[in-house]
C-alpha cells in the first residue's frame, strides 16, 4: 500500500496534483498496489481528490479521526471528549489566537463559531496557527500538562490536536487489517509532524523534499519536493523499481 499525505506531499504549492503525479500513481494502482490517502482534511475535503484519483478504497481522515473502508463508508470514528474540547477553545479565546475544530458534519473556525453549546456536537479535531513562537509555545505547554492529547501539526506554525493515541499510524494500521496486509508492506510518504508515526511504523517511511527537518531525520528516505513530483520519485524507485 502506498499511504499518501495531502497537503504538502501529493498536492503542490497550487493544491493540486500534477498531471505526472497522477499518471504515476495510477500505474502503481495497475501494479495492484493499494493507494490510502491519509490526511488532517475532512472526508468531505479529501474526497474530490480521491476521486480524481479514481479511488473507491479506504481512506484515512483527520489524522486518524475517521478511518474510511470506501468513500462515504464509515468504518471507525474516534471522537474528543467535549470538555477538552472546551478546555482549548478557552485557550485560543485567552490568547486571542487563531483557530479551528473539526465536527463530525462541519469545520469550524475562529470567525465562524458554532451558536449552539458545544456539547451538542460531536467533535474530532482542535487546531491553532501562530506565527509568534512564544504564543505557540506557551499554548503547547499547556497541552502537554494535560497528558491525554495527540498532539501535532501539518505546518511549522500550527498546532493539531485529536485524541491520545488517535494518529495516522492507527488509521493505516487499520486500514491494513481491512486490506488483510500487513504494516511492514507499507509506503508513507509525507512531509509534516501528523506524518511521523506513520513513517515511523510502516515499512518504507519517506519524506517529502519540502519536509520539517525532523520528518527527515526521521525518514528512511527523503525524496523531491511536492512541487517536485516527489510522489513519481517514490513510486519509479521504490514501487516500479525502474
Amino acid at each position: 500500500m502506498l499511504a499518501l499525505d495531502m497537503d504538502g506531499t501529493l498536492l503542490n504549492h497550487e493544491e493540486k496534483i500534477s498531471t505526472e503525479t497522477m499518471k504515476w500513481i495510477k500505474i502503481a494502482m495497475e501494479k495492484g498496489v493499494h493507494v490510502c490517502l491519509s490526511t488532517g482534511r475532512s472526508f468531505a475535503s479529501a474526497l474530490p481528490y480521491a476521486e480524481q484519483l479514481g479511488l473507491d478504497g479506504p481512506m484515512v481522515t483527520v489524522n486518524g479521526s475517521e478511518i474510511w473502508s470506501a468513500p462515504y463508508q464509515l468504518h471507525q470514528r474516534s471522537l474528543f471528549d467535549v470538555q477538552r474540547m472546551k478546555a482549548m477553545y478557552e485557550i485560543a479565546i485567552e490568547m486571542d489566537t487563531w483557530f479551528w475544530a473539526y465536527s463530525v458534519d462541519h469545520v469550524y473556525n475562529k470567525e465562524h463559531w458554532l451558536t449552539t453549546p458545544m456539547e451538542e456536537t460531536e467533535w474530532l479535531k482542535f487546531g491553532y496557527y501562530t506565527e509568534d513562537d512564544h504564543i505557540r509555545q506557551h499554548i503547547l505547554t499547556k497541552l502537554l500538562e494535560w497528558g491525554d492529547l495527540e498532539i501535532t501539526n501539518s505546518s511549522p506554525f500550527n498546532i493539531e490536536i485529536n485524541p491520545l493515541g488517535v494518529n495516522k499510524a492507527t488509521g493505516i494500521s487499520e486500514v491494513c487489517k481491512l486490506l488483510q496486509i500487513e504494516m511492514c508492506e507499507v509506503i508513507a510518504v509525507g512531509d509534516s509532524l501528523n506524518d511521523l508515526a506513520v513513517i515511523q511504523q510502516c515499512g518504507l517511511g519517506v519524506a517529502m523534499g519540502n519536509a520539517q527537518q525532523h520528518v527527515k531525520e526521521q525518514a528512511d528516505v527523503v525524496v523531491a519536493s511536492n512541487n517536485d513530483d516527489g510522489i513519481v520519485e517514490v513510486i519509479r524507485t521504490y514501487i516500479i523499481e525502474e
